[in-house]
């Protein structure tokens, strides 16, 4: 056989063997059919790949059976017409505005009446033209009377004021014109040798007083000119023959450089006393030069206080004005001192504001200050805490004193202590606020005299505190106490046995104390009660005049 005719032979002889392989294929097996009544259900176990060792050879390396294959989905972008600010600065946040807060309605006018034991009637109206940034103006009235169960033990007060205030652009400007009466009655008497008569001398003081004044208002502007203008005056009498009038005009001028400050204060007065026995003039002239250089917290007050008198005497008087102050512990505490000097102008008013019982014909003189050598610390801790103490040594010529008159003494003369007294003192305040509803207040001063001429300070305590308290328990419910001690005391007088001789007598210490309550019905309607002299304890302030005792009263308010 030839060559093609081997590969024909071989090519069919595949074929026919392929053929013969196909025909070898298991038939499937039939199952015969379920049996009836039975259920039949066919189930394929599908489970995962678990390659054998012996497999392993089939493959040339390991496969990787983690699908690591990311997801990309298909995206559209839009691409919009607009600039992108590329500003990495912090913007300023804006507040959002709040909604407009619905205004108080403010009472501007109040009437007030009460009444209590010791026949104590009371009765006090203000009148004012409510809220204006620009004017204040108002009118105060009060009438106050009382009844001892002492003959004669009578008192009665009348006070009416109008006032006013224009707040301008560069200035303001403030005035006030009042009227004070005052009457009682010499009633007091030495139980020792004399009883109180029903023919009692009646004593009542009447005064008329003006002021008006003309300020710059506060400014940051360092270059401003600073500037203070003040007008007053009075007249004044009681119910015999004294007579005083008074005007007064006084200014105020300061410039400031850097750190200094150049100023100068002046005021004069004119003032003219009469009684039944003289008629004097008693006038002042005053101006107050200063220098004044500001720190870091360091103040420094250079000056001097010339002082003119003219009139019935004429004396000039050049008296330091020195001040100093440093901080010890910044906000909380400052240290100050200093040295100054003025005169102390004796008047009717003023002798008569201090002793009710004043005699006719008192002796007037001024009295000097010399040197009131001074310092302390003040300042706060917390904004509900302050305070102050200071000690003094001051030297006073012409001291005026306190001493009952030889022959009526119900009466009082003013005494001067001839030459240079010298007093050392010391003082101290607190005050503090425990809360929005509690606020405690105090002061004391212990003063110690060393006189020239006369034997002890009349009816000057040793040691004086007064003390006060306010406290709302309720938006409707409020109190209050004050309480005022007043130390031993020494009164100079003359008995006759029966040739004249003086008399000391000691003036016991007493405390007296106050308190009160207010409830408040509504916006316009308010109840108050009061009691003063709560001990009840007769005390003498000055010789032989015994205050009221316990002493109740209370009322109501109404407010439009």
């Amino acid at each position: 056989m030839t060559i093609p005719h081997i590969k024909i032979a071989i090519t069919f002889s595949l074929i026919a063997y392929s053929g013969s392989v196909f025909a070898q294929d298991k038939k499937e097996e039939t199952k015969p059919a379920p049996a009836k009544g039975t259920l039949t259900e066919e189930i394929e176990v599908v489970r995962p790949y678990k390659p054998i060792l012996a497999e392993a050879v089939k493959i040339r390396r390991s496969p990787d059976l983690n699908d690591t294959k990311p997801f990309r989905p298909v995206l559209s972008y839009t691409i919009m017409d607009k600039k992108l600010e590329l500003n990495s600065n912090i913007k300023e946040l804006q507040a959002q505005k709040l909604a407009d807060e619905r205004q108080a309605v403010l009472q501007n006018n109040y009437l007030k009446i009460g009444a209590g034991n010791f026949n104590t009637g009371l009765a006090e109206m203000y009148f004012n033209n409510g809220q204006d940034e620009a004017l204040q103006a108002g009118l105060y009235l009060k009438h106050n009377s009382q009844r001892g169960n002492i003959e004669k033990q009578q008192f009665s007060n009348q006070q009416a004021s109008v006032f006013g205030k224009s707040i301008r652009d560069q200035n303001s400007m403030s005035g006030k014109l009042s009227y004070d009466r005052k009457s009682s009655y010499f009633y007091g008497f030495d139980p020792a040798f004399s009883t109180v008569s029903t023919a009692a001398d009646k004593q009542r003081f009447n005064l008329f007083e003006a002021e008006g004044e003309l300020m710059n208002n506060y400014s940051e502007d360092t270059d401003l000119l600073n500037y203070a203008v003040k007008a007053s005056g009075y007249v004044f009498n009681n119910i015999f023959d004294g007579r005083e009038s008074t005007f007064a005009l006084s200014g105020y001028l300061n410039k400031a450089f850097n750190s200094f400050s150049i100023g100068l204060g002046a005021s004069t007065d004119f003032t003219s006393s009469k009684d039944s026995l003289y008629a004097i003039k008693n006038n002042i002239l005053k101006a107050n030069p200063f220098i004044k250089y500001q720190g870091n917290g360091f103040v420094l007050n250079l000056g001097l206080n010339l002082v003119q008198e003219f009139g019935s005497t004429s004396r000039l008087n050049i008296l330091p004005a020195v001040s100093a102050e440093f901080p010890i512990a910044q906000e909380y505490a400052t240290l100050f001192g200093g040295i100054s000097g003025d005169v102390l102008k004796t008047t009717i008013r003023d002798l008569s504001n201090e002793n009710f019982y004043l005699n006719k014909n008192v002796t007037l003189k001024n009295a000097v200050e010399k040197m009131n050598i001074y310092g302390g610390v003040k300042g706060n801790a917390g904004a509900g805490f302050g305070f102050k103490a200071m000690a003094y040594y001051k030297t006073i010529q012409d001291l005026p004193l306190f001493e009952n008159d030889p022959f009526k003494v119900s009466r009082f003369n003013v005494v001067y202590d001839e030459g240079n007294s010298k007093l050392l003192g010391f003082q101290g305040e607190i005050s503090i606020k425990a809360s929005d509803f509690i606020d405690v207040s105090g002061k004391a001063e212990a003063v110690n005299y060393t006189l020239k001429t006369e034997q002890e300070a009349w009816f000057k305590p040793g040691f004086r505190l007064t003390s006060n308290l306010r406290a709302r328990v309720t938006p409707k419910i409020s109190f209050d106490a004050e309480v005022f001690f007043n130390g031993e005391t020494k009164a100079n007088t003359t008995v006759f046995t029966p040739l004249a001789e003086n008399k000391i007598v000691t003036i016991n210490s007493f405390v007296d104390m106050s308190a009160g309550a207010a409830y408040q019905i509504n916006d316009k309607i308010g109840l108050h009660v009061r009691a003063n002299n709560i001990f009840g304890t007769s005390y003498q302030q000055y010789l032989y005049y015994q205050k009221l005792g316990l002493n109740v009263f209370g009322g109501f308010n109404f407010s439009f």
